[in-house]
């Protein structure tokens, strides 16, 4: 759905947001089409490591190989499928080896053939793309409190209804804001439009702490790979363009199996909570105030905040973590 500004500021909030993700799936659609030109055969040997200087297409299709257990591919087809998410001509779909695609966690889909093995087998990458010169944050999931824990539980990880109150405290839900209970807005000095982790209800807040904590991978896994019910093609692979390079270098790349990374990111850290102040916007924290800020691994969990969106949750892959992990 086509976003509405509330001011002008927000409006060119919203075109530069438009023109970053029709340049991002400009990328994944020229990706594809040098994908498609490729000479085959291919081999998996050498395999690519995980930060690499140069052109992705040869190291994506040797990982995919890696995913499949296959030690080389007589043909390749791939095809871009990021538009789909952001559409606003309506509801696009894609129909890919006989599955209907409306919205799918890939970006791009490799379909890979064998002709020793007489077989085919399709493999979605993810891809995050970095416009600046320096990485920064890649938002990997934006959801709701509510959404987000009935994703948990239907994947077999058991959240308590006091547990999700608790996130759309830290989400600012409609009467779970502080500006919803004028006892808690005496004296307070910081946004009325959420609670902090710290404020959070403090049973439901070590459940979930606690739930981060143990099933960490699991929820990673789910993070990257399960953002839409139903999806045909999670992805196998992620694809991170990790900054902008100036004309004429080669682009650096950071490419992962979504297994490797997940081990990667929970070897790197566990659960913890970072120490942050508001430092921008309309409500910033008086000095000396302080807020605890939830991750895990290379994974931020945050309130969205955005003027659209202001009570979303947004988790996010840290900025530089493939320099870290």
């Amino acid at each position: 759905m086509a976003l509405t500004p509330n001011d002008s500021r927000h409006a060119l909030q919203i075109q530069a947001g438009i023109a970053g993700r029709i340049a991002g799936h400009n990328f994944e659609t020229s990706l594809a089409q040098t994908i498609n030109n490729l000479p085959c055969p291919i081999s998996q040997n050498p395999l690519p490591e995980y930060l690499i200087n140069g052109n992705p297409e040869i190291s994506i299709i040797k990982k995919a190989l890696k995913v499949l257990g296959w030690d080389n591919c007589d043909m390749v087809e791939a095809i871009a499928l990021g538009s789909l998410a952001t559409a606003e001509e309506g509801k696009k779909w894609l129909e890919v080896n006989g599955m209907r695609v409306r919205a799918c966690k890939s970006d791009i889909l490799l379909t890979l053939y064998n002709n020793d093995l007489k077989f085919m087998e399709t493999v979605g990458v993810s891809v995050k793309q970095c416009s600046n010169r320096t990485p920064t944050n890649a938002q990997l999931y934006f959801t709701t409190a509510r959404a987000f824990c009935e994703l948990l539980r239907n994947n077999g990880i058991s959240v308590s209804d006091v547990a999700v109150n608790a996130l759309r405290q830290f989400c600012g839900d409609n009467v779970y804001a502080p500006k919803d209970n004028p006892t808690d807005l005496v004296g307070r000095l910081t946004d009325p439009r959420r609670y902090f982790w710290e404020e959070i209800n403090k049973k439901g807040r070590i459940e979930l702490e606690t739930i981060l904590t143990e099933r960490q991978r699991d929820i990673t896994r789910l993070l990257l790979q399960k953002a839409y019910i139903n999806d045909p093609y999670a992805p196998e692979l992620l694809l991170h363009l990790t900054k902008k390079v100036p004309d004429g270098q080669p682009q650096e790349f950071a490419l992962y199996t979504i297994d490797e990374l997940i081990e990667l990111s929970c070897n790197y850290k566990g659960f913890e909570k970072k120490k942050y102040s508001v430092r921008k916007g309309s409500y910033k924290d008086p000095v000396g105030v302080q807020h605890d800020a939830p991750r895990f691994g290379i994974v931020q969990m945050q309130r969205g905040g955005q003027a659209q969106h202001p009570e979303q949750l947004q988790f996010n892959l840290q900025a530089g973590y493939f320099y870290n992990i």
